[in-house]
């Protein structure tokens, strides 16, 4: 039996007619996104499963707020030594950030040749020293804004303006948890505070809340962690499960409500937690010897508690969190310099306080993850939100803001050790030898933990979001 409406409807007849074309392609996007789901693509996000073999489980990123120098720390620039003084060639009035510049300015400390490789980094780091043979340094990273706020947000999501997910939110929505007492994804923020724009450096953004980082911190207490003294264990256990029943009605009432969802599952967590988070922030556990390499004891209170923060990530990324940000320093302080690497008027005393604070516990970490086995499997990252001038500031002894040239790096899971990608020019003002952007960085780390960046979608008002965005491509230079 037939009906008269029915026709066999090409693509191209759905789309031919003036006044039914529009209405066709939306019809063809949802056909094509369902066919794509059922025949395609297997994959389901969530479930530790990836689109191709993964060399790494988990990363830990390590994020210095207030652009740390990359001309002072990481890019040995011996023309930047001979000239200190004369003007920059081609820019003797340029005028940045924070006003006008003036001549070159050597960096306060020589550049000493490290490891085997002899690759030169700042005697300012003398344990990091250790492992340059481990790192891949990418010296041609380059920024979009000069703005720390928006600075930091777009080095940990991928786009300047606040609303988008993390990185590490990205990462805990594509692997899910490996371990259901713990969270997927941790923030540890400084003792000194939050980085530049707050928690929209680990934001779940549009994707589900559940996805957004948990802050954990040694000198952070978490609170509400015993039972009550009058409240039996099985009164406690029959509680629980009463209002997992109440909870999961409540859901199927409000199916769409993702903050919902994951204000259930956080309290469902916090429940977990009580039994798994004392264990993991219990560093008294840990020997002697490590805390003596981490520098826990250090008369420095500002190295010592950054230690403790190092400490903790290495216990929460052995105990399976997928994801955990680590910061060494934290907002601008009316003191330029105090709080983190913004080192705009007095550059050597600054950096000579931040710079033993992130050495000795950083270098401790890595040194431990390594002995541990854990870097095989364990994705680092060191970043930053952009560089600084090889210039000083007019009047100052300080370097201004540098978009166009910063240093990051990658070691651990997949990655070519002691290898440098990409250069800047001969004074470490511009990115010219394969500049490379956050885009293809983070296309980079999804690569390593098993995704194409291409496919790893979100469907938010009316585009496919991606970490990378539009952009991206893979490093290729950099893997192992």
């Amino acid at each position: 039996m037939s009906f008269p409406w029915e026709t066999v409807i090409s693509r191209r007849g759905l789309i031919s007619q003036p006044f039914t074309a529009l209405a066709g392609i939306g019809l063809w996007d949802l056909l094509h996104r369902d066919s794509s789901a059922t025949d395609s693509s297997p994959w389901l996000p969530g479930r530790g499963v990836t689109h191709f073999p993964a060399k790494a489980r988990r990363v830990l990123q390590i994020f210095c707020p207030g652009a740390a120098s990359h001309v002072d720390l990481w890019d040995y620039k011996p023309e930047l030594f001979k000239r200190s003084g004369q003007p920059l060639p081609g820019e003797e009035n340029l005028v940045s950030f924070q006003g006008k510049n003036g001549n070159l300015m050597a960096p306060p400390w020589p550049f000493v040749p490290c490891g085997q490789s002899g690759k030169r980094i700042s005697a300012l780091l003398p344990h990091m020293a250790r492992h340059v043979d481990d790192i891949a340094f990418l010296h041609s990273m380059t920024s979009k804004t000069n703005t720390h706020g928006p600075g930091c947000v777009l080095m940990n999501t991928g786009r300047a303006e606040e609303g988008f997910p993390s990185a590490g939110a990205w990462v805990s929505y594509a692997l899910g948890s490996e371990n259901d007492h713990l969270p997927t994804y941790v923030a540890i923020p400084d003792v000194r505070g939050e980085p530049p724009n707050g928690k929209a450096n680990w934001s779940n953004g549009f994707l589900p809340a559940k996805h957004q980082a948990l802050v954990l911190a040694a000198h952070l207490n978490i609170r509400n962690l015993r039972r009550p003294a009058d409240v039996s264990e099985n009164e406690e256990f029959e509680t629980r499960r009463f209002l997992q029943w109440l909870n999961a009605r409540h859901q199927e009432a409000h199916p769409g409500d993702s903050s919902l969802a994951a204000r259930t599952t956080a309290y469902e967590l916090a429940a977990r937690m009580q039994i798994s988070a004392p264990e993991v922030m219990d560093l008294s556990r840990e020997s002697a010897e490590v805390h003596r390499l981490y520098g826990t004891d250090s008369p420095n209170k500002l190295l010592a508690a950054y230690a403790r923060n190092c400490l903790l990530a290495r216990r929460l990324l052995e105990r399976g969190v997928r994801y955990v940000n680590l910061y060494c320093a934290s907002r601008a302080s009316d003191v330029d310099g105090l709080l983190n690497w913004d080192a705009h008027r007095t550059l050597k005393p600054d950096y000579e306080r931040h710079a033993p604070i992130f050495d000795q516990p950083t270098a401790a970490l890595l040194t431990d993850l390594k002995r541990r086995g854990m870097l095989q499997d364990t994705l680092v990252l060191w970043t930053t939100e952009f560089g600084r001038m090889p210039t000083h500031q007019a009047n100052t002894t300080g370097r201004d803001h540098n978009p166009d040239a910063f240093t990051v790096w990658m070691m651990g899971a997949g990655v070519k050790p002691g290898v440098s990608y990409g250069a800047t020019d001969e004074f470490g003002r511009r990115s010219v030898v394969k500049p490379t952007n956050v885009w293809e960085f983070y296309a980079t780390v999804l690569h390593l933990l098993g995704f194409d960046f291409q496919r790893l979608a979100w469907y938010h008002n009316g585009f496919d979001r991606k970490l990378t965005d539009v952009h991206g491509r893979v490093i290729t230079e950099v893997l192992a």
